[in-house]
């Protein structure tokens, strides 16, 4: 693997002063976490002695030139990934930053200029201005192992509060799960509450009241309360819960839309829309037919959704479903497998951004990049990036206009 710092000063540089926008795959077929490491040996389980604290970065001017990137996690290594995803024809990876064994999911905060990211070991914090990792901090609920692979312990899911003080990070100890409350300040967990197993993707609320993990596992989104980390199961089955562990017809990922509900792809066949206040779940129907992992929205309310082959009760190939704001379906086939979405704009258009990371059979090392405006119209125009590393998660990084 190239060095977690091969170009230290190229990020520091694009990523200096940006506001960043922050935002977490999976298959119910048993199968063993790998053990054997990445290319470059793991960061150590827990922070040292002499790791210094995070302090926010002091605010810069952007500039009006610096372009809009990606951070990806790449998850059979212990790095996270800077892309331009404009970059079709070079290397579009500008960077890659060290942040542990392992790493699923990533989010980033705008003020403080600072990402966070779930690894096997602990919930990594990037100064995203120098380019480096500043803190490691352990979880509550240790692993008593560092591996990799989809059914490896450790941070899965995370979000970061509208403040940028605390972060939320699912854990996985394979027989249960617990979602850890981080004070970014102190360096450590302060809180931790039960959830349904594996939760592969946690959102928060918009005014930071409540934290959502989506339970894979337990056919549940659970709802907590931030204040008082009192937690709500709300069980989300569609096609009901049949086939326990080995059903393909479970939650994998989330988005919140404006009225403050979580919709979830289920099958290609149905979207679940989820009222965390009432625990009413309401479906609506999907096109696609194929077995559904991620979801992003646009600001526009266009979902993109990555579908990934004839799993379950799913019967079409692998597709990338994109439905309009007023419910109108496209179903895009591809010959690549996916696993979480992002959307990425620039000054002109909205891309939909699709990891390839897949968990089951199928991954490859890379993105897909679609054109929305086109792809509603029925054609897809997309193009790939490649990205090492089995990359899991997206985050979009943006300019102040």
């Amino acid at each position: 693997m190239p060095s977690a710092r091969r170009r230290p000063r190229v990020i520091a540089c694009v990523i200096t002063g940006m506001l960043l926008a922050g935002c977490g795959a999976a298959t119910p077929a048993a199968s063993p976490a790998t053990t054997a490491p990445p290319t470059a040996a793991p960061s150590p389980a827990t922070p040292s002695p002499t790791t210094p604290s995070p302090t926010a970065p002091s605010p810069t001017t952007p500039s009006p030139t610096a372009p809009k990137l990606l951070l990806v996690t790449q998850a059979d290594r212990d790095s996270v990934a800077v892309v331009d995803p404009g970059d079709r024809d070079g290397s579009a990876v500008v960077d890659e930053v060290t942040v542990g064994a392992a790493p699923w999911d990533v989010a980033v905060h705008a003020e403080t200029g600072r990402a966070f990211v779930s690894t096997a070991q602990g919930v990594a914090v990037v100064d995203l201005a120098a380019g480096e990792r500043t803190d490691l901090v352990g979880y509550a609920h240790r692993p008593a192992r560092v591996a990799y692979g989809e059914y490896r312990p450790g941070g899965l899911g995370l979000a970061v509060s509208p403040d940028g003080g605390t972060v939320y990070v699912a854990v996985s100890t394979g027989d249960a799960a617990f979602l850890e409350v981080v004070d970014v300040a102190d360096g450590e967990v302060v809180g931790s509450v039960p959830v349904g197993r594996r939760p592969f993707d946690v959102l928060v609320s918009a005014d930071g009241s409540e934290v959502y993990t989506i339970d894979h596992d337990g056919f549940t989104v659970t709802v907590v309360d931030t204040e008082t980390l009192d937690a709500r199961p709300i069980q989300v089955a569609p096609f009901g819960t049949e086939g326990g562990l080995a059903s393909f017809e479970k939650p994998h990922y989330a988005v919140l839309d404006p009225d403050g509900d979580l919709l979830l792809p289920y099958q290609g066949r149905a979207l679940a829309r989820v009222d965390p206040d009432s625990g009413e779940v309401t479906t609506t129907g999907l096109a696609a037919d194929t077995h559904q992992h991620g979801v992003a929205r646009a600001d526009d309310g266009t979902l993109v959704i990555a579908g990934n082959g004839p799993f379950g009760n799913a019967d079409s190939g692998a597709s990338i479903e994109v439905v309009s704001p007023t419910g109108d379906s496209t179903v895009l086939p591809t010959d690549r497998r996916h696993e979480t979405v992002a959307i990425w704009q620039d000054a002109d258009a909205a891309f939909g951004v699709l990891a390839g990371g897949y968990t089951q059979d199928g991954a490859w090392d890379g993105l897909t990049v679609l054109p929305l405006e086109t792809a509603l119209d029925g054609a897809d125009e997309s193009y790939e990036i490649r990205v090492p590393g089995r990359p899991q998660a997206v985050v979009p990084v943006t300019l102040p206009s």
